[in-house]
């Protein structure tokens, strides 16, 4: 398995794929490298207020988003994203000083739109939650598939009491 990665990551690099990475060379610095992964979430407050985001993307359009995000906030807020390239996922965290309403509305007129035109998800790995129900319905997911996922949701949960009152409620 070593092997075939090294092989991957050699040709990855041959044909312009990649710009640079790390492959552990034993458990040790495996968790330091997931360490590192974990603190930058960790410590972006530092930086101010965090806009969170949880998209999914192709592969080819995964990077896409966030050059286009750092040409919108320009200098008024820092972009940071790490994500998951395997499956598409990307973090994409926005930092400004403090909570700015129209930093906010600006980045989620263009966000929701733009993952959508790119054939994206708005939600990743770690679901919709209460605050992009709506978003969900306009931009990530026909009405065919949210009727699927109610009708799974009664299936597995027919008196309603996991997660009640959230998402999938009808």
């Amino acid at each position: 398995d070593r092997e075939k990665i090294a092989n991957f990551l050699e040709s990855s690099f041959e044909k312009g794929f990649v710009d640079d990475g790390v492959l552990a060379q034993d458990n040790a610095q495996a968790s330091q490298i997931w360490h590192i992964r974990e603190v930058v979430t960790e410590n972006l407050p530092k930086e101010g207020y965090v806009y969170k985001y949880d998209l999914s993307f192709p592969v080819k359009a995964m990077y896409t988003i966030v050059d286009e995000l750092r040409e919108l906030v320009g200098s008024s807020a820092k972009v940071f994203s790490h994500g998951h390239l395997g499956d598409g996922n990307v973090h994409v965290n926005i930092t400004s000083d403090v909570f700015d309403p129209e930093l906010a509305k600006k980045i989620e007129d263009f966000i929701y739109p733009r993952t959508a035109e790119l054939r994206g998800s708005i939600s990743a790995e770690h679901g919709i939650g209460v605050m992009k129900v709506r978003e969900m319905e306009e931009y990530s997911k026909p009405e065919s598939v949210i009727k699927t996922m109610k009708q799974i949701k009664k299936l597995f949960d027919p008196n309603g009491i996991l997660n009640p009152y959230k998402v999938l409620t009808g």
